[in-house]
């Protein structure tokens, strides 16, 4: 059974994994100024936080619409026996939403709810990959997606709060006590929402060590297969910190290091460091 694979650009895999899988990716829109901007395509997280910089005004986004979904769908139809879509979560964007009701004149299609962001997405996405080469029940690779996504783990570091609070995610009061404490939250994807579950004080490349060391270090549970270390991007030498941290807890077969997408970028900043990989 041929399957096609398609995500929308929350996912934000490498260019090298998406040809690798033969993936199709859909991109948001992001709203800059008074103009309209295709995530990936037509502008960068460069772009984003230029325009921050320069106005004081953060980017928005789009989920992709009803008519988007219908026209990828439509061209792949044909070309494929089945075709499975995986989506930002649905409590983060109405992608998913939008993809089930388009998918509602397409027999072949399926929707998978994510219920993640970046490679927290990307890493169900690569797990579809594997199943459709082994599976040729729609459903049931569906099924499967949706027992995986549970032990998909997400978590961020942020050095800034300055997005979070333009975009009302963070109060002001909040944002000013952390910068004078010098305090560095970090949030996690919890069933679908993003929530703060610990703050670090200090120098950030500090607090992205230990950061990494309480993700990675004596967790059993943790499968040692992949981890992805995702960033908005960071300095150097936090990059270099947290490299060496990976080295030390984490022993993963394979690392990849990837760039918080456009989309993504509008909500978290600069400065903002992840790290994703699967529970057993």
């Amino acid at each position: 059974m041929k399957i096609k694979i398609i995500s929308d650009s929350t996912c934000d895999l490498t260019p090298a994994l998406l040809e690798q899988h033969n993936i199709t990716v859909v991109p948001l829109t992001v709203i800059k100024g008074s103009g309209e901007f295709k995530d990936g395509v037509t502008i960068t997280p460069a772009d984003i936080f230029a325009h921050a910089d320069a106005t004081g005004e953060l980017c928005s986004t789009a989920a992709v619409s009803f008519g988007e979904f219908q026209e990828v769908f439509s061209r792949f139809h044909d070309e494929y026996d089945g075709i499975i879509l995986i989506d930002i979560g649905s409590d983060f964007s109405a992608c998913y939403q939008n993809a089930c009701l388009a998918a509602e004149d397409f027999p072949k299609v399926r929707v998978v709810d994510s219920r993640n962001l970046s490679t927290g997405q990307g890493m169900v996405v690569l797990e579809a990959c594997r199943l459709a080469e082994t599976c040729d029940d729609l459903d049931e690779i569906v099924e499967k997606l949706n027992a995986y996504t549970p032990k998909v783990e997400i978590s961020f570091m942020l050095d800034r709060l300055d997005y979070m609070v333009k975009g009302g995610r963070c109060s002001t009061a909040t944002a000013l006590g952390a910068n004078l404490l010098n305090i560095k939250p970090c949030l996690e994807v919890q069933d679908g929402k993003l929530n703060v579950v610990k703050k670090y004080r200090g120098r950030y490349d500090k607090s992205l060590v230990a950061y990494t060391k309480d993700r990675l270090d004596n967790r059993e549970e943790i499968d040692r297969t992949t981890l992805f270390l995702v960033h908005s991007p960071v300095k150097e030498n936090e990059m270099s910190a947290v490299r060496q941290a990976i080295e030390q807890y984490g022993h993963f077969d394979h690392v990849y290091e990837t760039i918080v997408g456009s989309t993504v970028s509008c909500h978290c900043g600069p400065g903002t460091l992840g790290l994703v990989f699967a529970r057993k």
